[in-house]
């Protein structure tokens, strides 16, 4: 079971509350984390990553044990504690402005 930390209004669009569980597919990596996550919560396609290249949107950004992981591969293993639940995977709306 992997926990996911979603961005307000992504959870508010998913019509959840607080971290989401989700039973990914091994190896845990970005890509399995998001097809698991769209799977289960259909309306998010397209919200987190592009629906045909399936890169990551580029207001997006992926955190995990304190470590920026955006610019990883997405096949790329994630941290172990990811992997066993002790950590979450952060999906957070990047700020822009000027």
């Amino acid at each position: 079971m992997i926990r996911v930390v979603l961005p307000q209004h992504l959870r508010t669009l998913a019509r959840v509350n607080g971290e989401v569980a989700l039973e990914v597919a091994h190896p845990m990596t970005q890509h399995t984390v998001l097809a698991a996550l769209e799977a289960t919560f259909p309306v998010l396609r397209g919200t987190i990553r592009d629906r045909l290249t399936n890169r990551r949107r580029p207001f997006v950004r992926f955190f995990a044990c304190g470590q920026d992981l955006s610019h990883e591969q997405p096949d790329a293993p994630l941290p172990d504690a990811v992997a066993t639940g002790t950590e979450p995977f952060l999906i957070v709306g990047a700020m822009a402005g000027g």
